[in-house]
């Protein structure tokens, strides 16, 4: 029973306390892609507590080991000579965390698959009112507002409405594209489509609508900061405020939006990386917090 009501403590703790720490520190938008990294370690951590807490739960008086070994002997597989003899409740008990981190893989498949036919629609669509740019490498969509976005996936699509080629410089052109290409090359859409498939999962759980809301602010931050690597600031911040009333499709990433004037205080303000040793420590943080649940389901039958 201590193992369990410690894991639900830090799942509480993780659940609750950690996002509204996370959300107060200034660190997150100088460093987008590692806050990201944070705020998905937190998410598994949670996930893995919970998991084991319910098989704690179970079995009040066993340990993992036991439920692992009696679910491997099920199995018809061998386990090591000093596993401790599995009892009648410990298969079942040990299929419980199975469960949860199943439900939390369908939920990400479901995410997957939802955006993955939002985002064909929207291609068929696109196919027969748009036309190809080669010397943009995007499709151009005769539209008023300005607006510039992608269609990531399998065969990701850049969109450029005929507004934004009206309103912005060749420059700003080359950085917002710059910007969505970002996105495609480093597979943002999964990385959001976690984070969804968690809010989905635990809407009532404030870090996990903490997390859905800032991994898409993160996400746009850190496909910002591979832009500026080739493009000025004020070329893209300038981009960004002309098309700071344009709406993304479902499935999509924009590089205005809603987000878009936090982004810009964010690209005009000062902007210092945090210290290499800060980073380090927060990047060996968000690998590590998954691993603290598993240390104190499985210590006590450790010893």
């Amino acid at each position: 029973m201590i193992p369990a009501l410690a894991l639900a403590c830090y799942a509480a703790a993780v659940g609750t306390l950690a996002p509204r720490a996370l959300l107060r520190s200034a660190w997150p938008h100088r460093s987008p892609a590692l806050a990201v990294a944070a705020w998905q370690g937190l998410a598994v951590s949670f996930t893995v507590a919970l998991a084991l807490a319910a098989y704690h739960l179970a079995v009040p008086t066993g340990h993992l080991d036991a439920g692992v070994s009696g679910l491997v002997h099920f199995c018809g597989l061998t386990w090591h000579a000093r596993a401790p003899v599995p009892g009648p409740l410990d298969v079942p008990a040990a299929v419980l965390p199975l469960l949860v981190a199943l439900l939390t893989l369908a939920r990400f498949g479901l995410e997957v698959l939802r955006a993955r036919r939002a985002r064909s629609r929207h291609l068929g669509v696109l196919d027969l009112v748009g036309r190809r740019s080669a010397g943009l490498r995007a499709t151009v969509l005769d539209h008023e507002l300005p607006a510039v976005y992608c269609l990531p996936g399998r065969c990701p699509r850049v969109v450029v409405s005929t507004g934004a080629l009206r309103v912005l410089s060749g420059a700003q052109l080359d950085a917002v594209l710059d910007h969505e290409r970002a996105h495609i090359s480093g597979r943002h859409h999964l990385t959001l489509a976690a984070a969804e498939a968690f809010a989905r999962a635990f809407r009532w759980l404030p870090l996990a609508r903490a997390a859905r809301e800032q991994t898409a602010m993160l996400l746009e931050m850190a496909a910002d900061d591979r832009a500026l690597r080739r493009h000025p600031r004020e070329t893209l911040a300038r981009a960004l405020y002309e098309m700071a009333a344009s709406r993304t499709p479902r499935g999509a990433f924009a590089a205005g939006g809603p987000g878009a004037l936090v982004r810009l205080h964010r690209m005009l303000g000062p902007h210092h990386r945090p210290h290499p040793a800060f980073r380090l420590a927060v990047a060996t943080g968000a690998v590590a917090l998954p691993l603290l649940p598993v240390v104190v389901g499985c210590a006590p039958g450790m010893m």
